[in-house]
């Protein structure tokens, strides 16, 4: 018996240290709450694609205890741009006194598609004085995307024939007022799509890298293929605009468009100069036929056919055109059935055709463009075409010569005489528009009685000189040659002329007409272009009358 209550005995004590050791833990934990410190997240509740935006965060302590090894983490939303690029940032924190409040500022531009929730986070860990517990308030703050200031859109058929080649155009542009960069298109295509080409070429032919896009800056993707299913099945395209970040894209806008497969009615095509593959140069003329066929079963009545005009190498004031109609808005062509017989009626198995004629111009503004195309869109009774033909480079050669100049200044008899050695200075400069050219050389023959000195300047383009004493042949290896006017080849060389008596009285050639060849880097030519030659009368010498240019 007295062993039982010795026993009772201890296990009341050990109950009651135990109740003792978890009362006092609870005191502590209940003693403080953490509704004391308030933390909260300010910010924009809408912003868009870009925008800077910046959130406090604010904190006070509304207890009479102080809070002691604060510390705060802020983290951006998701994707966000950030100056120094840590989306969670702690800040170690002193005191933080009874009243005591603070507010935090954090900078950012978001990042992510139109409508959608962007959320910030915050969390506050401290410890209450006397306490050996610690503590976390956390908080949220969301903002809306409301809107993302890009254009980004398909230009696509409606319609496509199976198994026949088209092209599809992704047109983006930016109106927002921050620079993107890393930007990535991705285009997923149907099943039973086959990728041909694309302009740009593609990374993996269905994504593209932008790179940087400025305010108001665009441009086009294009590609060309075939689709292949049954008639009226549809065909989905989905393409997506985004910020490559961290081995992801972020999606900042993306676009659907449907197309059906469909049995044509009518074939188009088209010849330019008798040629279906045409490659156009600077300054010619152009003869375009559009042929129209009925394909179909049933006779076609009452067709307009409207030919679009796109590229700035296209000199609409020179267009001629029998029996259509030129807009000058749109650069059309409008040929009307209540004008051209031939699309009033139309039989199953017939073809027919219109034409018209247009100059192409010597020189246009490409800017930062090369790789020159013009391009004709054709619609007919629901079809659409569009043709592309590539334009050669317009390469260029320009020769001077002078007798007065600061190159290396000549000598001898002006006007020039019979036996007697007059020396002159040749200038030679290639200009070199709208597309790459590579392998370029300039040639030019010297007469008989006109010999080198040996005196080339710049000095670095000597080895490029050469001069063939049997056929009389200079030729100058000026190489690979960008599109554009930012690098002009210019060599100058010294020649010296001496007259023979059969020339007297005559102004003979001291140079001949110099030519520069090449091949276009994009159309594959070869092309060729020639200068007159130079005679003693110097044309492009201030210096030199008439009567000084005539041999003595």
């Amino acid at each position: 018996m007295l062993s039982f209550k010795k026993t009772i005995t201890i296990f009341v004590m050990l109950s009651t240290i135990v109740v003792g050791i978890a009362g006092f833990w609870y005191y502590q934990k209940g003693s403080f709450s953490k509704e004391i410190l308030k933390l909260e997240i300010l910010g924009p509740e809408n912003a868009e694609l870009a925008e800077e935006v910046e959130y406090l965060v604010k904190y006070k302590n509304n207890g009479d205890v102080r809070l002691e090894e604060a510390s705060l983490i802020f983290e951006y939303p998701r994707n966000s741009l950030v100056e120094n690029k840590e989306l969670r940032q702690e800040i170690k924190l002193d005191d933080i006194y009874p009243g005591e409040e603070k507010i935090f500022h954090f900078k950012g531009r978001l990042l992510g598609k139109e409508k959608e929730n962007k959320t910030a986070k915050a969390w506050l860990s401290y410890r209450p004085k006397n306490l050996n517990a610690r503590y976390e308030g956390s908080t949220t703050f969301t903002t809306l995307i409301k809107s993302t200031p890009l254009t980004f859109e398909f230009d696509i058929p409606s319609k496509i024939e199976p198994g026949k080649d088209f092209r599809l155009k992704l047109n983006y542009f930016s109106n927002v007022d921050y620079p993107l960069s890393n930007l990535r298109i991705k285009i997923d295509y149907p099943e039973n799509f086959e990728f041909k080409n694309s302009n740009p070429k593609a990374l993996e032919e269905n994504e593209w890298e932008i790179g940087l896009l400025n305010k108001t800056q665009g441009g086009r993707i294009e590609v060309e293929g075939k689709l292949f299913g049954d008639i009226d099945e549809q065909k989905i395209f989905k393409a997506q605009l985004g910020i490559w970040q961290n081995e992801e894209l972020v999606l900042l806008k993306e676009n659907i468009r449907a197309v059906v497969l469909s049995e044509p009615s009518l074939y188009i095509s088209q010849q330019i100069n008798g040629s279906s593959q045409y490659i156009a140069s600077p300054g010619e003329q152009l003869h375009y036929e559009i042929f129209f066929k009925n394909i179909g079963e049933e006779v076609l009545k009452n067709m307009f056919l409207v030919s679009t005009l796109e590229g700035k190498a296209f000199d609409l004031e020179t267009l001629k055109t029998i029996s259509g109609d030129f807009q000058t808005g749109d650069n059309s062509i409008v040929w009307d059935w209540k004008k051209v017989p031939k699309l009033q009626f139309l039989e199953a198995g017939e073809e027919q055709i219109v034409e018209f004629w247009i100059n192409l111009k010597e020189d246009w503004d490409v800017f930062d463009e090369k790789n020159s195309i013009i391009r004709n869109k054709i619609y007919l009774s629901q079809v659409k075409e569009e043709f592309v033909n590539k334009v050669n480079s317009k390469l260029k050669i320009i020769q001077k010569g002078y007798f007065e100049d600061e190159v290396f200044g000549n000598s001898g008899y002006i006007p020039p005489k019979a036996g007697g050695a007059t020396t002159y200075t040749i200038i030679w400069q290639v200009q070199n528009h709208h597309n790459d050219v590579k392998n370029i050389k300039v040639k030019a023959t010297l007469p008989k009685n006109t010999s080198l000195t040996g005196n080339i300047f710049p000095e670095d383009q000597a080895s490029k000189f050469a001069f063939d004493s049997f056929s009389r042949e200079i030729v100058w290896d000026v190489g690979d040659l960008e599109a554009g006017l930012d690098k002009i080849p210019n060599i100058a060389f010294q020649i010296s002329f001496i007259p023979s008596s059969d020339q007297v009285g005559k102004t003979p050639n001291v140079i001949g007409e110099v030519k520069v060849i090449g091949e276009d880097d994009w159309t594959e030519k070869k092309l060729e272009i020639i200068d007159s030659a130079i005679s003693t009368l110097l044309p492009d010498d201030v210096t030199i009358t008439g009567q000084q240019g005539i041999v003595q």
